[in-house]
C-alpha cells in the first residue's frame, strides 16, 4: 500500500512535543527555543501540517503569522528528516500557500538560509527593494 502525505490548515492536528523537538533542536533559526514559547507561537499564528495518511504521524510544519488582510509571514518550516526528498516539502508550501490566497494579501515574506528554489516555484522571490526593509533584533 502506498503512503500518501496529507497537507492539513487543522491547529488541532499539530504534534506540539514534535514540532518543538524539529525546532528547538534541529533547525539553525530556532535553537533553543522553550516549549513554552513555541506554543505561544502556534496559538498566536496560523499552524500548518503534513501529515501520513496511513499512521497519521506529523511530516512537515509551518507557520503563518498575519493580520489575515494586508500582510503575511511565512516562517518555522521544517520537514522531518527522514521525511525529506519526498515533496513534502512542496505539499506544505503549496497548501500553505492556498490557505492564504483567498485572503487577498498584499504579501508575503519568508526568510530561508537554503531554500531559495522550493519558495521560487510559489512565486516567492527575492525583496526588490531590500534597503527599504529594516530588522530589530536577531
Amino acid at each position: 500500500m502506498t503512503r500518501v502525505p496529507v497537507f492539513s490548515a487543522d491547529p488541532a492536528r499539530i504534534d506540539r512535543a514534535r514540532v518543538h523537538h524539529w525546532l528547538s533542536e534541529q533547525s539553525y533559526w530556532a535553537r533553543g527555543r522553550t516549549r513554552e514559547v513555541q506554543d505561544a507561537a502556534i496559538d498566536g499564528s496560523r499552524a500548518y501540517g503534513v501529515y501520513d495518511d496511513a499512521s497519521g504521524e506529523q511530516l512537515a510544519f509551518a507557520r503563518v503569522v498575519t493580520d489575515t488582510v494586508t500582510f503575511a509571514w511565512l516562517c518555522d518550516v521544517f520537514v522531518d528528516e527522514a521525511a525529506r526528498g519526498r515533496g513534502i516539502g512542496k505539499l506544505l508550501v503549496e497548501g500553505v500557500v492556498a490557505d492564504l490566497e483567498p485572503l487577498g494579501l498584499r504579501r508575503i515574506t519568508l526568510s530561508t538560509a537554503d531554500a531559495h528554489g522550493l519558495y521560487a516555484q510559489f512565486g516567492f522571490a527575492p525583496l526588490p527593494t531590500p534597503e527599504r526593509w529594516m530588522t530589530r533584533g536577531t
